[in-house]
Parts: C-alpha cells; structure tokens; sequence
C-alpha cells in the first residue's frame, strides 16, 4: 500500500548553526497487512495565524489563534508606544514601537509580525531550525533505485524472513519430508520470492504516482509488507482511486502468472510447492488489501469514491478510517475465532501453541490497521489546515539599508520604522542579500557602529525569493527547494513585502499542532 506523506518543511542554510530539529508530527506508518503496508506522511505542517511580536527580544508576546483566518491587521498598534530606545538591543532588532505603521514608511500595514527579532532570546540564541517532514521507519538496506526512487530493506525483514522460513519449513516437513534439512533452504527462497512480489506491488503505487507527478520518497520492505512514501496527496478522487487499486491489481496478476508457470509443473515437487505457495500468498495479499479500510488499499479506494460523492476528502477520510477500525476490532476478534472453529484447517483439540500464535497474530495485524486509520485520519485533519499557512501572514516587516550602513544604523532605522528584519539594497533599491539574525546576535553591542550590516547578510539568490501569494503545500514546497534562514518576500509586481523567517514557519507550525480544535473539519474522534 501507498504511503502519501506530506510537504517538506524548510531547513536553515548551511551557513548558520543549526539546532536540533523538532519533529512535531507523528508519523503515520503503519503496514497495511501481510504483503503491504501504508501510512500518511506527512508531512505538513498545521496553520498557522499570524506571528507575534515582542516588545523586546525575548519579551512577552501575545498569542494569536493560529487556526483562524483572521483579517490583515491594519492601522496602529494594540498596545501602548514604548520609551524611545536609547540604542539597539543586544538581542536584534526590537518588535514594532506601537506607532502607525503608515506613519513610518510601511506601505504594507497589514502584515503581520513574528514573534522575536533576530537572534532573539537569551543570549541572542539562534532561532530553532524548522520542523523536518514526518519520517517513516529506519533507512535499511539500500537495494537499488528503479524508476529512480530508492528500495531498503529495513531491519525487520530479516526478523520475519526468518520467521516464514521457520514456519513454511515446518510445513515442507510435512508435505516433502524426503528434503530433510535443506527444507529451510527452500523456505528462505519462498520468503525472498514472497517479498519479491511485496516489491512489485509497490512498484505499481509508486509508477502510477510517479506518471501523475508525485514525488516518491522511497519504498521500504519491512514488518508484515512494504511502503511506498508518497509525499503529496493525489490531485482528484479518480487518480487517488488508480493509485490505490494497481497495487493489488499486481499482485492478482502475479498470483495469475504463477498459476499459469504452476499448470507443466508436477504438483508434489519443490517447484510445484514454491509456485503454489506464491499464488496463494499473492491471491491472499491482494484480498487483504482490497478490504475496504484505511490504512489498506481499499480504505484508499473507499476514500477516493466518498471524496468523489460528497466533494470533500476529509469526509472520505473520516468514512475509511473508521471502517479500518471497525476491521480492526473484526481481525482482532475473528481470526482466532475461525481458526478455532476448524474454517482455515484442521483445529486442534484445546489450547495449543497454534490457538496462541493466531491470537498473537490477530493482535499485530489490528494494532497495525487500528493505528494506520488513526494516523490518516489525523494526517489527514493536518493537511486541511495547510491552505492558513500563508507567506503573507507570517512576513515580518523589513527595512532596506544600502550597503555601507553600520549595524547600528540599521538597527536605528529598524527600530524607528517597528521593522524586525533588514534587506541590504544597492543604489538603485534593488534588494541584494538578507541580514541574518543570528549574525546580529553575535555581534558585541560596543562593536556595531563600526560594522556594517552588509556583512552579516546573506546574497540572495533565485530560490530564497518567495511570492507573498504563497500559502499551504505550495509555500512548503518552495521554501523546501532552498533550504535557508531568511527568505525575501516579494509581490507580483516585484516589490520588497518583506522578510520570512524559516525559524518563525516553525513556531507557526508548532503552535497549530498543540492547540487543541485547530481543525475545521469534522471532529470525530481519533
């Protein structure tokens, strides 16, 4: 099964120290079953409103609702003007002074501010990089790239290869007891092929998401099948409902294709026992994954036709996810149950190691498709909130300043106009680089009349100029594609917005995350 995972966030440039990164997101990985396995990534962040400010760094701030699409502020600010500065703070740039903002230059009133200027907090401490995009499971084994998209084993294979061989050869015992001890050499080429064909069936999610132009991540074999990490959400309900249906429609085929090679074959040799163990166990992951619940493929499918009928995705999520528990709770009671009766096979009299190990068996597969439902769902709610993380909202107000302006005019001329960020510009006002924050912080305060601004700045380049239109995925994905502290914010017509700080995307997204009801959608439990 797929794994759509969400937008990247942005990462700091390699110029600038980095913290540890935060990642507020739990990953939605979970296999969907014996021959596959899905989860909804991730990543992307929650909305976010607007930034606060601070009336010093590393002072109070006031909090905004960051779920709310709440109108542009305009006119002056809230609160009371603050005492003139008699010189710039050690911290940075100090929050907007409470004067009208058109009585200062800005042309832009209603832009939002973020919290803290630049280095703010104790000590100037450089701003936390941005949250990561979910992750899934450990790297593993690189195995090779087809279609370009890299193959890892992961750890856990190895686990359950050694477990089907152990299982399988116990079955070999039975039906060629003349193989004796080479039986496990037989069941470890059946646990490879086995997961050969896993291979395959998530080769067709990630071909068909590669033909509609979503990014693949990677695909990892591991615990109970295989993972396709999807980073973005299909386009329509129909590709939504093909990308989830190739998968088992493989592996119908593959169990087709060893039925036909199983016809010449005698059916009592070792070849015959491998083909007809193949067929099985591709017939029996294509029936489990066509079962009409998140995580599987057929939650997918389930999800695409309910997004199609009622027009909202989320409402197609909340139906397949709590389908997908519902079959939780049915596999967990279930299969224990049919096995006892005699319905897979010959039950034994009693509690025996069998009854246990189904039951021990029941138990992983529904905590697996309970926490995969649970974690689209959630993902899902996530996703929703996207389109409020706008470039607009979260731009802090900049001043530009040539290129032989101290440090200590600039911060002057920050603090007069209520700026929190700085944009070195040439003669002609074209903008040139970006004055970093955290390069502010580590300059001594006696030091900055004597340092220009303009060496604490970082050139702009082609990447690190976002349109002030930007919101949701979009907004992520470029901000993802250069990897920087500071991004120029700009308008259609090519005029300086403002300043977006990576490090203010993160508190952004952090806050939505926590804040409990941040949703708009349905609200049904997860």
């Amino acid at each position: 099964m797929d794994v759509s995972g969400g937008s990247g966030q942005p990462r700091p440039g390699n110029d600038e120290p980095t913290e540890p990164r935060t990642d507020p997101t739990a990953p939605a990985v979970g296999p969907s079953g014996p021959g596959d396995a899905a989860a909804r990534p991730v990543d992307p962040p929650r909305p976010a409103g607007r930034p606060e400010d601070a009336d010093r760094p590393g002072g109070t701030e006031t909090s905004v609702d960051p779920a709310a699409d709440a109108p542009a502020v305009s006119g002056t600010a809230p609160g009371p003007r603050p005492a003139p500065l008699p010189r710039p703070q050690p911290a940075g740039i100090a929050a907007r002074d409470g004067r009208d903002p058109r009585r200062t230059g800005d042309r832009h009133p209603e832009r939002a501010h973020a919290h803290g200027g630049p280095g703010a907090g104790a000590g100037g401490t450089p701003p936390p990089s941005p949250p990561r995009p979910p992750r899934g499971p450990g790297g593993g084994l690189l195995m090779g790239r087809p279609f370009g998209v890299p193959v890892y084993v992961g750890p856990s294979w190895f686990l359950v290869a050694a477990l089907i061989t152990w299982v399988f050869g116990g079955q070999l015992e039975r039906v060629l007891p003349e193989l004796g001890a080479a039986r496990y050499l037989v069941s470890l080429f059946f646990a490879v092929a086995f997961y050969g064909s896993v291979l395959v069936h998530e080769l067709a999610h990630t071909f068909v998401a590669l033909r509609f132009k979503l990014p693949v991540r990677r695909i990892q074999l591991q615990f109970f099948g295989g993972v396709s990490e999807i980073e973005k959400e299909a386009e329509t309900p129909g590709r939504e409902f093909l990308l989830a249906f190739v998968g088992p429609l493989l592996s119908v085929v593959l169990g087709g294709v060893f039925y036909l090679a199983l016809q010449p074959v005698e059916r009592g040799s070792v070849l015959g026992v491998l083909l007809a163990a193949l067929m099985i166990s591709n017939l029996v992951v294509a029936a489990f994954n066509l079962l009409p619940g998140l995580p599987l493929d057929g939650g997918r499918m389930l999800r695409a036709v309910v997004w199609k009928l009622s027009g909202r995705p989320m409402t197609g999520t909340v139906a397949a996810a709590w389908v997908g528990r519902a079959l939780a709770v049915a596999v967990l009671v279930g299969l224990p149950l049919v096995s006892q009766s005699g319905s897979l096979g010959d039950a034994g009299p009693g509690v025996g190691v069998d009854t246990v190990t189904d039951a021990l068996l029941a138990a992983i597969i529904a905590a697996i498709i309970w926490t995969g439902a649970g974690n689209s769902l959630r993902m899902a709610r996530l996703r929703e909130q996207l389109p409020h993380l706008r470039a607009r909202t979260l731009t802090r107000r900049a001043v530009p300043v040539e290129t032989d302006t101290s440090l200590a005019e600039a911060l002057r001329r920050a603090n007069d106009a209520g700026a929190r960020a700085l944009v070195v510009v040439d003669a002609h006002g074209n903008p040139l680089s970006l004055v970093r924050e955290s390069a502010i912080a580590h300059v001594p305060e006696h030091r900055r009349p004597w340092v220009r601004a303009s060496e604490l700045a970082q050139d702009l380049t082609e990447g690190m100029r976002v349109s002030a239109e930007l919101a949701g995925e979009e907004l992520l994905d470029a901000l993802r594609a250069t990897p920087a502290t500071e991004y120029l914010v700009v308008e259609e017509t090519g005029e300086i917005y403002g300043v977006l700080s990576a490090a203010d995307v993160e508190r952004a997204f952090v806050r939505a995350m926590t804040r409990p009801g941040a949703s708009s959608g349905p609200r049904t439990g997860a």
